[in-house]
């Protein structure tokens, strides 16, 4: 059985919520997770959609394209929302093996780890939070000092 076609209104709202949550870069990208997601679509679908819900294309944080929703192009840089969690709330950061360890004020590691994984870094595989130590996971022990230095050179 067929999954029961989207209205237009409905489609535009799982395209706004899937460029949201995940990079989407190209016309292709967008048909490929509406159809992933229940709707599939023709690409003068997509291009029209695109256009009515003014998509804007913009950059990720390693340069790839990317479709935002109006409004949210504005965000501020997940560089700078690192770089003031850390200087604000950072204590240290050590490199131990492929893992970063940082050490920071109570209650602080979780918006370390999300600020962390907001930045999308080519270097960092993942990130686990606790109340006051965020560790920093990496694909190597090169990875980590380099990270390590990165994050230290923020803490404030």
């Amino acid at each position: 059985m067929e999954p029961a076609a989207l209205g237009k209104a409905e489609r535009q709202r799982l395209i706004a919520s899937v460029v949201s949550r995940k990079r989407i870069g190209s016309q292709l990208e967008l048909a490929e997770a509406l159809a992933k997601a229940g709707c599939p679509v023709t690409q003068a679908t997509v291009s029209r959609d695109i256009r009515e819900l003014r998509l804007e294309k913009t950059s990720d944080a390693l340069g790839r394209p990317r479709y935002v929703v109006p409004g949210r192009a504005l965000r501020r840089d997940p560089r700078e929302s690192l770089n003031a969690v850390l200087d604000q709330f950072g204590i240290s950061a050590t490199a131990a093996q492929n893992i970063v360890v940082v050490q920071s004020e109570l209650g602080s590691a979780p918006a370390i780890a999300r600020a962390l994984d907001g930045l999308e870094h080519p270097k960092i595989v993942g990130t686990l939070a606790g109340d006051d130590t965020c560790l920093v996971v990496t694909a190597g022990p090169a990875a980590a000092k380099a990270v390590a230095r990165e994050l230290g050179s923020a803490i404030g």
